[in-house]
């Protein structure tokens, strides 16, 4: 592994720089009680790793996929190749290894998305978010077993009646606040649709698209007394993806071997996700120092994946100086077909106590019981032909007959029902304090889980530790680390074959993460430099193979690997008033599969750049624009499956995209008692642009492999995102 030489060539300048007292020193005693970093608010955490991230911020990001998670993936150590999809990677994990809470009760996300195409909106819905609270890796115990990040969302109660909704041509919203006089009750309802058929339609193939999705939900609070409240979240959501392709042409290769493959399409795909879930929470607070909560959670989920695609190809090669297609060339087809049923259930109930003997310390601790009902149904197929000639049926002399079995290219057929039963705890201790003259910070404990179905014992210590030096520059040195489990669940125990395998372990993590941030003005207006170097040692892992944004693990803890990178990110007011954020990070992921030798995992990310851009016109500040950039490099191509991924190491093309978001603001709550008439009931009206991917590149998500059946080589054939497009969006809000 190459030393890392960019951190210390970032810290230890700063580090240099800012060994000045203050000038003016202040008296102080030894007896102070109360070390105050930041105020007690809804949703405030301990953890130090936390970024916080504006709900005003997220609701305004330009993004095809609706939530939150659009800004979420220009931060630094996030990283995702595709704007279709939610889903995204942290710091060389994959989409599988991330922690998504909404009021601290753990989200499911769908488990037979295959590609980026099927995804409707994200869970969260950004129209009633208070609170966002991210965390990259080293997080505190409280939050569960995954290797990667955490996402807390805090719901918000509103205030008084409100009605907020928006239109555009991919979708609409509408949102309703109740609370009543005395506010003891207050009631949030959203129900969202979207329809990304006009986005699909910038794909360069001809293919009938009738993705539709909705949901509802609702957030529900009984203020009984100021010590005792009752809360109740609902979500229910249905995605319904169709498709009919037709006909597809690629041109592909290298300058002095081009390439185009023509595919002619029968038959069609029909699939269906539904999702329920239900929370009802019980809090009791006796008193200042302690808090109480009891949340009881059923989860429900319902997914059908039916295709079955025919496809005949042909593939040909030019000549690089006339153009000229060459004369040898290649026809032939597959059928993939799928009847896969999945039925999840989870329901349980978790308590959770916090003392706080004062505003310095917190102590907490949790238990958390889950029933958990997984009915898998997979029947999976492919058949791969090239002149009349099943592969991977050996092709000698077609002259000569062969009496072998004519093979699909792979199978995978299972039946399985568990209902297994995993049990967690966890304690953690946080406590501030003064050290001679710096504020100090530590955040210690520790988790343990058992699951029954494979009947392991995870523990998982976990700390956090943070120094702010009495400077004259604004320095906050942070340390975090511990040991971090991927606890399997659905996917990681489905082997290759489609059964369900119980001698499964949770994968590892040792994590060590180093960390700086440095407040400072530069043109009057406050900004912040955050710096982070991690390590991470992993061991148990799973393989997988990357199927566009689906995850086939293999079903055998036989890899290790290893991760490290750097994480910048410079926040604040470039533009008076408003925040933006350049991020940059470098980061490696490897694996080591059955002791072959280290090569990069599917989610291996190397260099990446994204910024986050809010600007207004001084005279016209109702005139107002955000911009979202992002570059990365290419991911690995991905093996197929069933494949060595030791044969397949190249990588794809960079994903670049920009996306630009234009609004007017007829409407907002400084001026609307300006208003009169019907417009005077409005709080808020803005009618804006959005231009996703504004220069029309043309980005690869994954590679759609086809067989040579005279040299049994595979092509990668680069399946494309989405092109420019225009969509029309207007937004109101009343009270």
């Amino acid at each position: 592994m190459k030393k890392i030489v960019l951190p210390l060539s970032i810290l230890v300048p700063m580090l240099a720089f800012s060994q000045v007292k203050k000038k003016d020193t202040v008296m102080r005693t030894t007896d102070i009680e109360e070390v105050v970093f930041q105020k007690k608010v809804v949703g405030k955490s301990n953890d130090l790793t936390n970024v916080k991230i504006s709900a005003k911020d997220a609701q305004n990001v330009a993004s095809i996929s609706g939530g939150i998670e659009g800004i979420i993936k220009t931060l630094p150590s996030v990283n995702s190749n595709t704007e279709l999809s939610s889903q995204y990677m942290v710091r060389g994990g994959n989409y599988d290894e991330n922690l998504i809470y909404i009021n601290d009760i753990e989200i499911y996300r769908p488990f037979l998305i295959r590609n980026s195409q099927q995804e409707g909106l994200s869970i969260i819905n950004p129209d009633m978010v208070s609170t966002v609270n991210f965390s990259a890796g080293g997080f505190e115990p409280k939050y569960g077993d995954k290797m990667s990040s955490a996402l807390n969302i805090y719901y918000r109660e509103p205030e008084k009646f409100e009605v907020s909704g928006e239109a555009s041509l991919i979708g609409g919203r509408l949102t309703t606040g109740l609370a009543s006089k005395n506010k003891k009750l207050t009631a949030l309802f959203s129900g969202r649709y979207r329809n990304t058929n006009l986005v699909l339609n910038t794909l360069n193939e001809d293919t009938d698209f009738n993705p539709t999705y909705w949901d509802f939900q609702s957030y529900i609070n009984y203020h009984i007394s100021p010590k005792f409240s009752l809360s109740f979240i609902g979500y229910y959501s249905k995605n319904d993806y169709e498709m009919v392709p037709k006909q597809r042409s690629v041109d592909f290769g290298t300058v002095d071997r081009p390439m185009n493959l023509t595919v002619n399409y029968g038959g069609r795909e029909n699939d269906m996700y539904k999702n329920m879930m239900g929370t009802l929470s019980m809090n009791f607070k006796p008193s200042d120092k302690w808090r109480f909560t009891l949340d009881s959670f059923a989860y429900q989920n319902r997914e059908r994946e039916y295709y079955t695609i025919s496809s005949a190809y042909i593939l040909q090669t030019f000549d690089p100086i006339t153009g000229n297609p060459v004369t040898s060339y290649d026809v032939g087809g597959q059928i993939e077909h799928a009847r896969n049923d999945l039925f999840v259930r989870t329901y349980g109930t978790q308590f959770k106590a916090r003392f706080s003997p004062n505003i310095n310390t917190d102590i907490e601790v949790g238990f958390k019981y889950e029933k958990e009902n997984l009915k898998d149904l997979t029947n999976e197929w492919k058949l791969v032909d090239s002149s009349g000639y099943s592969i991977p049926r050996p092709i000698d002399d077609p002259r000569i007959p062969n009496s072998s079995d004519l093979d699909l290219f792979y199978q995978i057929a299972g039946n399985n029902n568990i209902e297994p039963t995993r049990l967690s705890a966890y304690a953690q201790y946080s406590q501030k304090f003064f050290w001679g003259a710096s504020k100090v910070f530590v955040n210690a404990g520790a988790r343990v889980s058992h699951w029954s179905f494979n009947k392991e014992t995870i523990f998982s210590p976990r700390f956090q530790f943070a120094i702010k030096p009495d400077w004259e520059t604004d320095m906050l040195f942070k340390l975090s680390g511990g040991v971090y489990y991927q606890s399997p669940f659905y996917k990681e125990i489905k082997d290759l074959d489609g059964n369900f395998n119980s001698d499964i372990k949770s994968q590892r993590s040792l994590q060590m993460i180093l960390g700086n941030d440095f407040e400072f003005y530069m043109y009057d207006r406050p900004f912040k430099l955050s710096t982070e170097v991690y390590y991470k040692k992993m061991d148990d892992l799973i393989p997988y193979y990357m199927d566009n944004v689906r995850i086939r693990y293999s079903g055998k803890n036989n890899a290790t690997g290893y991760a490290y990178g750097i994480d910048t990110r410079l926040y604040g007011e470039f533009v008076p008033g408003v925040d933006s954020w350049l991020s940059a990070s470098y980061a490696r992921a490897y694996e080591n599969i059955d002791g072959k030798g280290n090569i990069p995992r599917p989610t291996d990310q190397r260099f990446r750049f994204a910024m986050f851009y809010q600007d207004y016109m001084p005279q016209f500040p109702s005139m107002r624009v955000n911009l979202t950039l992002v570059y990365a490099m290419g991911l690995p191509t991905g093996s197929p499956v069933m494949t060595d991924p030791y044969n397949y190491q190249k990588t794809l093309p960079a994903y670049k995209r920009v996306d630009i978001g234009l609004s007017k603001v007829f409407i907002d709550s400084k001026n609307k008692n300006k208003m009169y008439g019907f417009w005077g009931n409005f709080e808020e009206l803005t009618l804006g642009l959005q231009v996703f991917n504004a220069f029309n590149i043309n980005n690869t998500v994954a590679n759609q492999w086809v067989t040579d059946y005279n040299t049994n080589l595979m092509y990668p054939v680069p399946v494309r995102l989405t092109g420019r497009f225009f969509n029309v969006k207007l937004e109101f809000k009343i009270k």
